[in-house]
């Protein structure tokens, strides 16, 4: 198996619902998403995937949705202030832990057809949380 990992430097502010901890607070990162994807078979450049695809595509995404935007559950009571501010946000359905945002970010790009096999969420230089494929 031949694998290839891109990593993604984002800041993103967060905060966690049903918490009792710092957590509860919103609060901001400086973020890492480490995406490994990977094939068995090399393409015809002898590559599992361009480096630069994982940049324009992921990278791009990243930037244009998460990076310097609150990830905020969409019944998070402080929504409706922030957009009456003109905060960016981004709305996820689950609890805006590490371990979602990880599979935010892999489920991405699988659905742009990545072979991706793990992405991992550095939160702080000491904790991250990873995602990966079942196999």
């Amino acid at each position: 198996m031949f694998r290839v990992t891109r990593e993604i430097d984002f800041c993103y502010g967060h905060r966690l619902l049903r918490y009792d901890g710092k957590c509860k607070h919103l609060h901001g990162h400086n973020g890492r998403a480490v995406i490994s994807i990977e094939k068995e078979i090399l393409d015809e450049k002898g590559m599992v995937i361009d480096f630069s695809d994982i940049k324009k595509v992921v990278s791009g995404w990243i930037d244009d949705c998460l990076d310097h935007r609150m990830i905020l559950h969409r019944s998070d009571p402080a929504v409706p202030y922030l957009q009456e501010l003109g905060e960016p946000l981004y709305l996820v359905d689950d609890n805006p832990t590490a371990e979602n945002i990880a599979k935010l970010i892999y489920d991405f790009a699988q659905d742009q057809g990545f072979p991706v096999h793990q992405v991992d969420l550095w939160e702080t230089r000491h904790c991250y949380a990873t995602y990966a494929s079942a196999h």
